[in-house]
């Protein structure tokens, strides 16, 4: 294939892999379980116990909702692990800098 590629000048493709691709039903899964933490986050609004951890549970929640996006709907998973770390570093440097903010103005009371 090297040779052939010499020859005519042009640089010849990898081969298409569908090795490791998820199918069509993972989609769904993935898509069911994202509806899912989504009804438990409108379920938790509407319970009164959970109002002390509301701010905590919403911002977890949605950090597995984001994780869950970008390894699955961007094909993060596939990629390089540098591409996550820095999606998952952004998410986690926006959190921490949240916490220190409310802590920082007292609304937050662990």
């Amino acid at each position: 294939m090297q040779d052939n590629a010499l020859e005519t000048g042009t640089p010849s493709a990898p081969p298409h892999s569908e090795e490791g691709h998820p199918t069509v039903r993972t989609y769904v899964v993935v898509a069911l379980i994202l509806g899912v933490i989504t009804l438990i986050e409108f379920g938790i609004f509407y319970l009164e116990f959970a109002r002390i951890w509301f701010i905590l549970i919403f911002i977890v929640l949605s950090g597995v909702k984001f994780a869950i996006v970008i390894m699955f709907y961007m094909h993060l998973k596939f990629d390089n692990i540098l591409f996550s770390r820095l999606f998952l570093g952004g998410l986690a440097l926006a959190a921490f800098a949240l916490f220190a903010l409310l802590a920082l103005f007292s609304l937050l009371r662990l």
